[in-house]
């Protein structure tokens, strides 16, 4: 079989013209000055830290939404501001940024603080000391002068999950500790009901302020997608139908706007491929497909096994029809497959923490629901869409063996 010229494949992507201009615009990395509909927010988040300026600690602050609705874009647009007026006014202040969600680096207690302790400047091994040491060490290093300390951490919800809620009970109360420094924390979640079952102590000394960042309509991300389509494509290269149906999709999927960049970008991408000068509304629902299908893939096969076979329980409850089903009958379905595997079948409590963080993922939708004085249970659907539906469970059943 002739193999592919690839000598001719790289040549040919690199002199014919692009329908780009500046990709990065659409990407995560991107750090856009405007940003759009979200003015109270922005006005919110910068009148809680401005004391700051006066050498105040401010409330620590709880921010919370869904994904994609800017969260981090304007903690992030407040405190690179905060930073230029502090370097004005000579007050000193220092913003760190942790993102929890990052692999080695928010699994452990010790891993956090030894990152915490890694952005002022400290040496600090993986592994090997006390964690009391390595809190020894962040707090000196902060201490060492008058400043304050804006500590964001943000995807705080996947912290707690993996570390438990200690980590949070020390920082919240650092200021204890403190002589010179003062130190102000803001928490980013996705899920404002993981705070339902850390210790309240923690849960009212975090949320000191709170602020809800409300999901996106369609018109709104569209504004969004037109901001940055200026920046991104060459002139003539995109029109307003292909926005329109970009910011359709991300607002059927909660107002998620880092979906609607996703799906535009990609649509540009796959026009690229296709070495056509121009973005139609065809390669949206080609990224569409071709996002959902790598995203669900990628997660489902790096799933861990007991995770996966609660999964396809869920695959086999829901057997193609748009019904939901119930925490109680999918451990019915759970507990069989056990057998058949050879898994040890876990608690009820362990499989309703796996449903969650399925849930946090997006493969399924979970609601909970009233039962009365019977309690609450929780009414489960499988999250991805039919498109993907039979590659996911053929790929869940060669990875269970079955």
């Amino acid at each position: 079989m002739q193999q592919a010229n690839l000598e001719g494949i790289f040549e040919d992507f690199m002199n014919k013209e692009s329908v780009f201009i500046n990709k990065d615009a659409l990407s995560i990395r991107y750090k856009p000055e405007n940003i759009p509909h979200r003015d109270v927010q922005i006005s919110g988040v910068a009148k809680v830290l401005a004391p700051c300026l006066k050498l105040e600690r401010p409330s620590n602050l709880f921010i919370y939404g869904k994904t994609g609705t800017g969260k981090t874009l304007v903690v992030q647009r407040v405190c690179r501001q905060l930073e230029v007026t502090a370097l004005k006014k000579q007050a000193p202040l220092k913003v760190i940024y942790v993102n929890c969600k990052m692999k080695r680096v928010a699994d452990t207690e010790y891993r956090l603080v030894a990152q915490l302790a890694r952005e002022v400047g400290e040496e600090v091994p993986a592994t090997g000391l006390p964690t009391d040491e390595v809190y020894k060490t962040f707090f000196n290093a902060i201490d060492d002068k008058k400043q304050i300390v804006i500590l964001v951490l943000d995807e705080i919800d996947w912290l707690v999950h993996k570390s438990g809620d200690d980590v949070l009970y020390n920082l919240t109360r650092i200021n204890q500790e403190l002589e010179n420094a003062k130190v102000c924390l803001i928490g980013i979640s996705n899920d404002v009901t993981f705070t339902d079952g850390i210790d309240p102590r923690v849960k009212s000394s975090l949320g000191e302020e709170e602020l809800v960042f409300p999901p996106y309509d369609a018109l709104q991300i569209k504004d969004i997608l037109s901001d940055r389509s200026r920046i991104a494509f060459a002139e003539g290269c995109i029109n307003e139908s292909v926005l329109s149906k970009c910011a359709a999709y991300a607002a059927r999927d909660h107002g998620d706007a880092r979906r609607a960049l996703d799906l535009l970008r990609v649509a540009g991408e796959l026009a690229d491929r296709d070495g056509v000068d121009s973005v139609v509304e065809d390669y949206v629902d080609m990224a569409e497909d071709k996002i959902e299908r790598d995203n669900i893939f990628e997660v489902v096969k790096h799933l861990p096994a007991q995770s996966q076979l609660v999964f396809y329980s869920g695959f086999l409850l829901q057997n193609g029809s748009d019904k939901p089903f119930f925490t109680g009958d999918l451990f019915d379905i759970y507990t069989k497959l056990c057998k058949k595997t050879g898994l040890k079948v876990l608690t009820q409590r362990r499989i309703s923490d796996l449903i969650g963080e399925l849930d946090m993922l997006g493969l399924f939708n979970a609601r909970v629901i009233s039962k009365g004085r019977y309690g609450r249970t929780r009414e489960l659907r499988v999250g991805i869409g039919p498109t993907s539906m039979n590659k996911v469970r053929e790929l869940l059943e060669s990875q269970l063996g079955f």
